[in-house]
């Protein structure tokens, strides 16, 4: 089935726990109509926002309806909960971690892929590194998939954070590789001009810094495929041929962003639920 014929497909921004405006989008006249709509999240569902809760509660039930990648956000609440991560002072995710059903919503949020590719899309959560195509990119995403599924998570999930190495490289192995990985899908934002990482730029593109946003370094091998990602709230939208930036900022009071991939009709939902950005 080509993305013409199928039911529309909605990609979705950054929830971050921001439950209330999620259902106010799922009720929306343009998205309620069709009830075989299918509902792409592009990751850092919980965290921030006051209803990590309701909102992984609300995307489960969706069932087979709802694709999810996991953000950066979503990774930092598995290790909160595996006990190798301490909560830091914006999070919100105890009533989550506490909750009669947290096993149970902790185990289908670690079973989310990292990346996903249909109908000639590909969503990652942050960015894609220029070298890889969407196969590649899924390949070094289950890379990843594996040590979350496995059952001593746990125990290695806390390898997954760190700074280095910041630039990936095919020949890197063991946590080495896999940080490599995770940093480029759910945390990379601007890059030098080699494709090396910067995680201090949090703010929107600066081009007399001398970095680039990873969707500008040259000769990507996605060039051509349209991308769907988050994360980048100081970015905001973005609706081009080949690039759909969808974290609009809802868990700081502006909006939370879909987006109908069929014909690119956009549909907003201003978060009453305003944080001031660390």
């Amino acid at each position: 089935m080509s993305l013409a014929t199928s039911p529309a497909i909605w990609a979705i921004g950054d929830i971050q726990g921001c439950c209330s405006p999620l259902n106010s989008l799922l009720s929306h006249p343009d998205v309620a109509g069709d009830s075989r709509a299918r509902f792409w999240f592009a990751g850092d569902l919980v965290n921030r926002g006051p209803d990590s809760l309701g909102s992984l509660r609300l995307i489960r039930s969706l069932g087979e309806r709802a694709v999810c990648v996991l953000g950066n956000h979503d990774i930092h609440c598995l290790a909160v909960a595996a006990g190798v991560r301490k909560s830091g002072k914006q999070d919100t995710l105890q009533e989550l971690l506490a909750a009669p059903d947290a096993q149970e919503l902790l185990d289908w949020l670690r079973h989310q892929p990292l990346a996903h590719y249909e109908h000639g899309h590909l969503m990652v959560h942050a960015g894609v590194h220029p070298d890889w195509s969407p196969e590649q990119t899924l390949g070094y995403a289950q890379e990843l998939e594996a040590l979350l599924r496995a059952d001593n998570w746990k125990d290695n999930i806390i390898e997954l954070f760190g700074n280095h190495p910041d630039r990936w490289d095919a020949e890197l192995s063991g946590y080495d590789r896999l940080r490599a990985i995770v940093s480029t899908l759910t945390r990379m934002r601007m890059c030098d001009a080699d494709g090396r990482m910067d995680f201090k730029h949090k703010g929107a593109p600066d081009t007399e810094s001398g970095l680039l946003a990873w969707y500008e370094l040259p000769d990507r091998a996605c060039a051509q495929v349209p991308i769907i990602f988050g994360h980048w709230s100081t970015l905001g939208l973005l609706n081009t041929p080949t690039v759909i930036s969808l974290d609009t900022g809802c868990v700081w009071g502006r909006q939370l962003s879909a987006i109908r991939l069929q014909d690119r009709h956009l549909v907003q939902i201003h978060c009453p639920e305003s944080k001031k950005p660390a």
